[in-house]
């Protein structure tokens, strides 16, 4: 796809988003280049729990469930830096089962510095990335090696509304073969060891990177779209709702506002805001709903020991399974 097509179709989308009464932007914006970069600093902050509980469940777990399923390929959606992907991996090394790594992500400048590093790091795996967009269809080669694990990780789900997350797992039951896996990583709602107060700092450090991230999205649009957003005018703001069950991250103007993009004024009044980005929280019970409708089974759920987040690995549900 062209430059020029790919603006275009960023143009609609965006301004669709922005004429909805509740004006909202798809998360993947943020995460350009720098703010990529933006979101690895996030994942090393105090407040931040999901990346440093994720990454002890998996090295806690992955050795002994890729020693039991010995995955010869790892497909990994939204892979960022893979630096949990990196458990994975070495599990695989040290087994002696695997050799393909395909990271698939939408910041293509990113994803391909992050395979230039695994390439150095594992000589004996072959890194293909993949730049793609994943809440779109996407396409996976038939002839990876069997088995394959495919990966969704850093509660990356969360982003997905539950109709949208069927959608996005519906495409990756359609990959599996028998004996091939999904493992995802899933932020769980508050409960008895984890209160509504611990999940909102997660998303409003003290330092100030989280905002400086959600920021970003309108410098995205500014560069790419040629837009006349002013940064200054809007402030962060990211909040749990209880009843959707969800994080949501808004950009609120902080005096009526005016943006030019493409052909089209956008308005905002004082205290108005852009949504960004939401992000779930899930029970067993929530995502057993969203395997069952995508045609997935758990095999194996463990939660660390204040019940903050979970590590699933699933099989598809085939006929008569």
């Amino acid at each position: 796809m062209s430059d020029a097509a790919a603006a275009d179709i960023m143009l609609k989308d965006v301004l669709e988003g922005l004429r909805m009464r509740q004006k909202e932007l798809s998360p993947k914006y943020l995460y350009d280049a720098r703010g990529s970069e933006l979101f690895e600093c996030i994942t090393e902050l105090e407040e931040y729990y999901p990346t440093r509980t994720e990454r002890a469940l998996l090295e806690r777990w992955a050795g002994q469930w890729v020693a039991e399923t010995r995955p010869k390929a790892f497909v990994e959606l939204g892979a960022g830096s893979a630096e949990k992907s990196r458990v994975v991996l070495t599990a695989m090394e040290a087994s002696g089962t695997g050799g393909l790594y395909v990271p698939v992500d939408v910041s293509g400048e990113f994803l391909h510095d992050t395979a230039r590093r695994l390439r150095d790091e594992y000589a004996d795996f072959r890194v293909e990335p993949e730049v793609a967009d994943i809440s779109l269809p996407f396409d996976l080669s038939d002839d990876l090696p069997r088995p394959t694990w495919i990966a969704l990780l850093g509660s990356t789900i969360g982003n997905f509304p539950p109709s949208e997350a069927v959608r996005l797992l519906s495409r990756v039951a359609a990959h599996l073969r028998p004996g091939d896996k999904f493992l995802m990583g899933v932020d769980l709602r508050p409960g008895p060891g984890k209160s509504v107060a611990r999940l909102e700092r997660a998303y409003n450090d003290a330092e100030g990177v989280t905002a400086e991230f959600n920021l970003n999205v309108l410098r995205v649009l500014n560069r790419d779209l040629c837009a006349t957003f002013d940064l200054d005018a809007f402030q962060h703001r990211a909040f749990y709702d209880p009843v959707e069950h969800r994080i949501e991250m808004h950009l609120v103007a902080r005096t009526p506002q005016e943006a030019r993009i493409g052909d089209e004024v956008v308005t905002l009044d004082a205290s108005e805001s852009i949504r960004t980005e939401i992000s779930c929280k899930h029970d067993r019970e929530s995502v057993g709903a969203i395997f069952g409708a995508a045609g997935l089974r758990t095999e194996r759920w463990v939660e660390d020991p204040d019940a903050a987040f979970a590590l699933v690995l699933a099989g598809k549900a085939f006929p008569g399974s």
